[in-house]
């Protein structure tokens, strides 16, 4: 009797240690530091404790959207689940920003971000949880993008003690046109950090597939406004007047041939003109119009060119027929986005991880996008990487387009954030142990 005891002993003490196996180990590597146990935290993710919790922040965000420099009651929701969590904060960063922290507190230390902020649109996506707030929706799915930091979090806060150094959750605010992510770094808030990940939700991507690419991914941007003032006077006596909408007609097609005569034809550029406002009346020359757009390229020498020769275009034209011209390119309240470039040796590292976690076949290549995304002021600072995971599932519907007021989101996707996140970091802090030991004196103690 005693000797079956003791086998029964064994085999509980057997399982016990096969069930303590840490999350972020994998069985198949010699060395468990080296990768993580990738598919157990897809499942984990997608356990009702997890899934429905993030679920339930993402509605609520989606209820009361918030613009830029304005997330008061988002960024109380994610204070609020950090302290849930036990998870340490700093708060205020940058007027609303969150910026948390997950490990040891020590280095080295690798940053996840989540943008916060709205959009000024009406939705109309007719649901149960659809936007409480006139002119206001979360059209680009920066609410999904919350919640699967947070559910990140979540599993990370509850395996912290695995952890090989400290994860920095930064909860952005003003990514869309408030260069949020750069009065971040102006503040000082990631200093010490070694990398920095970023993911966006893909409406015309297959759910549980990723895209991304090396090197330039979206373009650099700025904008422009420019008031060109004439003379007003009678339609009828055109002689007697200044016209300004001529000259602003002429500096519309005159700013075009800047992309189409100037830049290399091998190199994406775009000079839109998206806004005029001039005249009240069908008989009246008015005293000016005003004009506005956008200008976009891949390399910041392009933007530089095309910002210099958009102001020259437009006080020439303007002159050509009699009128001033001024121009302004917003900077005090649109700042200029450089391009964003992402990390030739994170990109072979990201394919790494996320072909782990969903198989080689799921993680392809992108096209280069005209859109711009402040996260390229990370990667001016620290090696960074942004990627965008599918959420299309084409048996239900067809998905909109970001900044769309009939996009939607397919909350499905949250467990495949929340684990290529969590394994992107966790990964991540391993290798920078591996390669430089803390011990070294490479790292700074705190942020």
């Amino acid at each position: 009797m005693a000797f079956f005891k003791c086998v029964n002993m064994l085999i509980i003490i057997f399982i016990f240690f096969l069930c303590a196996t840490p999350i972020f180990s994998d069985s198949s590597s010699t060395n468990s530091k080296d990768h993580l146990a990738i598919p157990k935290l897809l499942e984990l993710a997608k356990e009702p404790q997890v899934f429905d919790w993030m679920v339930d922040i993402r509605r609520k965000i989606h209820e009361n959207p918030e613009v830029g420099y304005e997330e008061f009651e988002t960024s109380k929701l994610i204070r609020t689940k950090l302290d849930e969590l036990g998870v340490p904060y700093k708060h205020p960063v940058v007027v609303t920003g969150v910026i948390g922290y997950i490990g040891t507190g020590l280095p080295p230390f690798v940053a996840l971000r989540a943008e916060m902020d709205a959009l000024l649109m009406q939705e109309l996506v007719e649901w149960e949880h659809k936007s409480k707030v006139p002119g206001k929706m979360h059209g680009c799915g920066h609410d999904a993008h919350v919640a699967m930091l947070l559910g990140a979090a979540k599993i990370l806060k509850e395996h912290e003690k695995e952890l090989q150094g400290t994860i920095v959750l930064v909860f952005q605010p003003a990514e869309e046109g408030g260069a949020g992510a750069k009065k971040i770094l102006d503040a000082g808030a990631l200093e010490n950090v070694s990398a920095i990940f970023g993911l966006h939700v893909g409406p015309n991507i297959p759910l549980g597939e990723v895209a991304s690419r090396s090197g330039p991914m979206l373009a650099g941007g700025g904008f422009f406004k420019a008031v060109i003032r004439g003379k007003g006077g009678h339609a009828a006596n055109p002689q007697h007047a200044i016209d300004p909408i001529l000259a602003a007609s002429n500096v519309i097609v005159s700013l075009q041939h800047i992309v189409s005569r100037e830049a290399d034809p091998l190199e994406t550029q775009v000079v839109t003109v998206g806004n005029i406002q001039g005249g009240g009346a069908v008989n009246v020359i008015p005293d000016s119009v005003t004009i506005g757009g956008t200008f976009r390229a891949f390399l910041r020498e392009s933007l530089t060119q095309l910002r210099h020769r958009i102001e020259q275009v437009i006080i020439g034209q303007a002159a050509v027929h009699r009128c001033n011209a001024t121009v302004s390119f917003l900077d005090d309240k649109i700042p200029s986005v450089p391009p964003t470039i992402n990390n030739d040796s994170l990109h072979d590292y990201f394919q790494s991880v996320a072909g782990s976690l969903l198989g080689i076949d799921k993680v392809k290549g992108h096209h280069l996008l005209m859109g711009s995304e402040d996260f390229a002021f990370y990667q001016e600072a620290m090696p960074g990487y942004v990627f965008i995971v599918g959420m299309e599932d084409v048996s239900v519907e067809r998905l909109r387009s970001w900044h769309s007021p009939y996009f939607k989101v397919n909350e499905d996707v949250f467990p495949y954030g929340a684990a290529l996140h969590i394994s992107l970091a966790t990964r991540y802090l391993a290798k920078l142990n591996q390669e430089v030991p803390a011990e070294d004196g490479k790292y700074h103690d705190e942020l």
